[in-house]
């Protein structure tokens, strides 16, 4: 048990050598566009929302 469970971290530390991390200024640009998008995606839904529940009230009488 002790031995496949040596054998499996060291395949992780194998892989993990391989992996291309991004640069602090790729991470950032990244990050920067994830929080831009969230944000026109919420207001765009509030806006949906808000003339939804307007038109329903209006119908609705």
């Amino acid at each position: 048990m002790i031995g496949k469970l040596n054998e499996f971290l060291a395949n992780v530390k194998l892989e993990l050598k391989k992996v291309t991390w991004p640069s602090k200024k790729d991470a950032y640009a990244s990050t920067t566009i994830v929080i831009v998008v969230v944000l026109v995606c919420a207001v765009f839904l509030g806006g949906v929302d808000v003339i939804l529940s307007r038109l329903i009230r209006l119908i609705l009488g």
